[in-house]
């Protein structure tokens, strides 16, 4: 079974940092374009970040120069690290994954559970 699983959410001060993980699993062939989400309460889920297999990114206007997502292919993993974070960044980040699997051969774009970062005083 093909699995994406988050971890390092957790409750920081404004201002702090956090580092997230997300580790791939499986009958995986190939991994493609992995990227971080991110769903406030009572919000739509929105992109933060995506990077490319080559190592290109992408980010939100709202990360920029704050935010900075990885991977590391051999481990399978995209990391998003996370500075001087603000109340605004509360939410449930979500990982993805562009994936091509076998038994059987196919493409999937699976999600994570999520991970909570609260950003609090």
């Amino acid at each position: 079974q093909v699995q994406l699983v988050e971890s390092g959410g957790g409750l920081v001060q404004p201002g702090g940092s956090l580092r997230l993980s997300c580790a791939a699993s499986g009958s995986i062939v190939s991994i493609n374009t992995m990227g971080w989400y991110r769903q406030a309460e009572g919000k739509q889920r929105e992109l933060v970040a995506v990077i490319a297999v080559g190592g290109s990114t992408n980010y939100a206007d709202s990360v920029k120069g704050r935010f900075t997502i990885s991977r590391d292919n051999a481990k399978r993993t995209v990391y998003l690290q996370m500075n001087s974070l603000k109340p605004e960044d509360t939410a449930v980040y979500y990982c993805n994954a562009a994936l091509v699997v076998r038994d059987p051969y196919r493409y999937l774009e699976p999600w994570g559970q999520g991970t909570l970062v609260t950003v609090s005083s």
